[in-house]
This record gives structure tokens, sequence and C-alpha cells, in this order.
């Protein structure tokens, strides 16, 4: 009886082996016929699924996905099996706004002549102190100074180049603005070199209009004696031209802002040490009287800073008319002028 099913047996192993060389010897034809795909990016691949078997409302198996929200849905009966999911892909952030998703370098900057987007040799690098940090040598320092040089002059060849570097300094330098209104000015000064509004004045005078015009516009309004200070424009002949830069840049730019008084408030409130309460008392003075015709023609720093001294006078925390006069930029016979007027309206508001 072994006699007869030994051989049946062998049979069967010979006939398993082969089934099992011919599958082999199929799967490596099929993986050298298959092309080698490249890997995807981790930006195209992002599985946020993380539900796995039948639905616990109607027993489905199909799941639908909101990468917005981040939730894993039921398709069948709308179920929310999983939310706040955390996405595994790649972050990628343009901050260039072309084509490019990759994160290096830092945003554009308007206030720069390049934008930020090119590289430079800083001179903070190339100190004794900084040489001895980086390991460099007398020999060295000469010759990486020398390449400092080479490297800025290569990007101001052009006279447009040069001329945005001086009056994107000015901006920076002497505008004391905040970082938004600053990048404002200088979007009015490259507008400026686009309309030939630069040709045949002065960078400074060109550069002084736009903040004075960008800080108008974002209504925190400083006077042109401020502005003409912080730009060293101080002589008579200096502040005509500058007011007359501000008429010339704002009419080709479209940038008419009317300051009002009440733009002044908070800056002389700061200025003077007032109290928080005595700003309410000036915001409410004004509004009582602000819809009277009297005050067309009056300058509204000198009406904000007579706003200002009548309602430090009418609270605990006084101040005098000269130290009024200084903050707000006028004379104190101007300021006692303003003070009959804004007296006569409330004596005419308070009698009626």
């Amino acid at each position: 009886m072994d006699f007869t099913i030994q051989p049946e047996v062998d049979k069967m192993k010979e006939q398993i082996d082969i089934k099992s060389v011919t599958s082999k010897v199929k799967k490596i034809s099929n993986n050298r016929r298959m092309s080698i795909a490249p890997a995807k990016r981790p930006s195209t691949v992002r599985n946020t699924e993380s539900i796995s078997g039948t639905c616990k409302v109607c027993d489905a198996t199909s799941w639908d996905t909101d990468n917005n929200r981040g939730e894993t849905i039921c398709s069948e009966c709308g179920y929310v099996a999983e939310q706040n999911m955390i996405d595994p892909g790649a972050e990628w952030i343009n901050h260039s706004g072309a084509d490019d998703r990759s994160r290096v370098g830092a945003p554009s900057t308007l206030t720069l002549s390049d934008r930020g987007l090119s590289t430079e040799i800083r001179k903070s690098d190339l100190t004794s102190s900084a040489a001895k940090r980086h390991g460099m040598s007398n020999k060295g320092i000469r010759e990486w100074r020398r390449r400092q040089v080479i490297d800025q002059r290569s990007k101001t060849r052009d006279s447009r180049a040069r001329n945005l570097t001086i009056a994107m300094q000015f901006i920076r330098d002497r505008g004391d603005l905040p970082p938004q209104i600053e990048q404002e000015a200088a979007s009015l000064y490259r507008h400026s070199i686009d309309r030939g509004l630069v040709t045949g004045r002065s960078i400074r005078g060109v550069a002084a209009a736009c903040v004075y015009i960008a800080a108008r516009q974002a209504k925190i309004p400083r006077k042109i004696d401020e502005i003409s200070k912080s730009f060293n424009m101080i002589s008579e002949v200096e502040q005509k031209e500058l007011k007359r830069t501000i008429r010339l840049v704002a009419r080709n730019l479209g940038a008419q802002h009317i300051t009002g008084p009440a733009e002044y408030f908070e800056k002389f409130h700061s200025d003077l040490g007032l109290p928080p309460s005595v700003l309410g008392m000036a915001r409410d003075l004004w509004e009582s009287v602000n819809e009277d015709l009297e005050w067309q023609g009056k300058k509204p720093s000198g009406i904000a800073g007579v706003i200002m001294y009548k309602a430090s006078q009418n609270s605990t925390s006084s101040r005098t008319q000269k130290e009024v006069c200084q903050v707000s930029g006028i004379s104190e016979v101007t300021l006692r002028g303003l003070l009959k007027i804004l007296d006569r309206k409330l004596k005419n508001i308070y009698d009626a």
C-alpha cells in the first residue's frame, strides 16, 4: 500500500514546485515590464483619512474627506466620524507671488530698492571683531571689503536703482512711521518715479512728501513742520518746495485727503500727557460744535489744540496755553482767537 501511494505524493509535490516557480517567474517579468514611477511630492500626497470600517449610523463603508474643515464624513448619511484632523502633508507657502513654492527667503518689501530679494555683504560682518569671530585674517578682511564695494556698485548701476536706494533710506530712517504705513509711503514714491514726478526735484523732498501723504491717508497726520525737521528741510525755501511737492504728488496719484481736527486728538493727548478721560471730553466737545461753518478755513491742528485746551481746563489736569501751542504748532494769539469762537459756540448751545 505504501508502494502505491508514494508515487502519487511525489507527483503532487513536483506539480506544486512547478506552479510556485512559474508564479515567481511571472512576477519577475511583470516587475521588469513596469516603468519606474517617480515619487510624488509631499504637497500632492495628503492623506487625512483616519477612519476605517463601517459607519456607526448606517453601516456604510464609503467615506469623504473635507480638507478645508479637516473632517471625515460618511458619504451615505453625512455622519461626521472624525474632525480637527492633522494634515501630515508638507506646508508650502509662497511669499513672492510666483509659481515657486519653496520656503526659502523672507517676503518682499517695498522699503528696499531691490524689494529685499537680493543678497548683500554686510559691513557689520567685516569689522575687526566680526572678522575674528569668522576666523578671517587682515588680508581676508581687505579682500572681502573690496568685494563688498564691487557688489554694492553692481546693484546701483542704473539711475533708477540709485534713486530708489537713497529714497528708501530716507523713508526708513527719517519717516518714523509704523511698518505698514512705511510700505505705503514706499509705494507712493515708486508710483511717483513711474509718473516722472521725481525728475527735476530733490529725492529728499519727494520722499518727505510721500511720508506726509501716507500718514495723512492712514489718519495719523503729521504736521509739515515735523516732516521738514525730520528730513532736514528747515529753511523757508525748502518748506515752500515741500508744500508744492505734496500738492503735486497728491494731485497726480489721487491721494487727496482732507485732514480733520479729530485726527489730531490722540497725538496731542499723548504729547500733553493727559489722562484718558480728557480725550473723551475733547471728542464730545468737537461733536457738539463740528457742524458750524465758522470753523471753515481754520487750521485743523489749531482747532484740535483749542479743543484739547478747553477739555483740559474742564478737568483736573489742566495745561497752559504755552504747552498746548508748542504741541499744536500755533501761536498763543491764534489759540485765544479760536478759544473765543469755541466759547461763543458752546454758549449758544447751552442757551438753546
